[in-house]
């Protein structure tokens, strides 16, 4: 027969391997946590890409389908500034028809500007370097300086990969030499001075393995980091023109272009006739 104190021994018992269970994992709470987390965010991601893919396809389908009818329409307008300003003389029109045809004509000089920046291969390095904020520095001379070349066979002895009995150390050389193979081709005196000097100094202590509590606040922190990105993304996409744009007809958006281009042609039929109109009083 079980007693009353022999029941509430058993209870509190089992309190104390609760709470011994519960003390030996303390971030489990935290893992919950991430793991919600992690899901909160895929759904989330799915949802702002999803969006971004209709506001995509939309923006592509719209300037394939509508586009040569709004350059058209530019066209014509011009073409019927052009006319009116023919026909009246007036100087406030010829004005209006120069600037008008001035807005369709290509900006000139962007050849010249982009020449000396890229070819059929791409940016020059050059180029890239400056794009990237990264020193350009080209060879000064075929043969690097005998101080260069100094510098350079000592750190090769000292560094070489093959002296390496493990693969991380190994690794850690060729990286290593790498930089010195650079430093060398542009004949760097000051910068292979540096690398020996890193080289004497030897490699960086490992650096401490955070706790598993650690590593599980840097996930939290990060998961809010990329839910603060899409968000900030997501504000974007439904700020913009096509997105507006998308809102009008929510369910059917391929409907909607054939309205926007029904529209278009028949604008496009008034200024023809327009255009008819004025060349014909010519």
């Amino acid at each position: 027969m079980t007693t009353p104190e022999a029941e509430q021994g058993g209870v509190a018992g089992a309190d104390r391997a609760t709470s011994e269970a519960a003390a030996a994992r303390p971030e489990e709470r935290l893992e919950r946590a991430v793991r919600a987390a992690e899901q909160a965010l895929i759904e989330y991601e799915i949802a702002v890409e999803t969006f971004r893919v209709e506001v995509e396809n939309f923006s592509r389908l719209h300037e394939q389908r509508l586009g040569p009818l709004y350059a058209r329409l530019e066209e014509l307008d011009v073409r019927i500034a052009e006319a009116r300003a023919a026909r009246t003389g007036d100087p406030e029109d010829l004005r209006r028809a120069r600037e008008a045809r001035a807005s369709l004509q290509p900006i000139p000089g962007v050849e010249e500007l982009l020449h000396g920046w890229m070819d059929g291969e791409g940016l020059f390095p050059e180029a890239g370097a400056m794009l990237t904020d990264q020193p350009v520095r080209p060879p000064q001379r075929v043969r690097p300086s005998e101080e260069a070349r100094r510098l350079y066979r000592e750190l090769a002895r000292k560094a070489h990969p093959d002296l390496a009995q493990e693969a991380d150390e190994r690794e850690r050389r060729e990286e290593f030499i790498t930089r010195v193979n650079g430093a060398y081709a542009r004949g760097d005196e000051d910068e292979l001075r540096e690398l020996a000097e890193e080289w004497a100094a030897g490699p960086k202590p490992p650096e401490q393995r955070p706790s598993a509590a650690e590593e599980l606040y840097a996930r939290l922190e990060w998961l809010a980091a990329r839910k603060e990105l899409l968000t900030h993304v997501a504000k974007q996409l439904e700020d913009s023109a096509i997105a507006a744009m998308l809102r009008l007809a929510p369910d059917d958006p391929d409907r909607l272009l054939e309205e926007i281009a029904e529209q278009l042609r028949g604008d496009l039929a008034g200024r023809e006739a327009e255009l008819a109109s004025l060349l014909t009083e010519e």
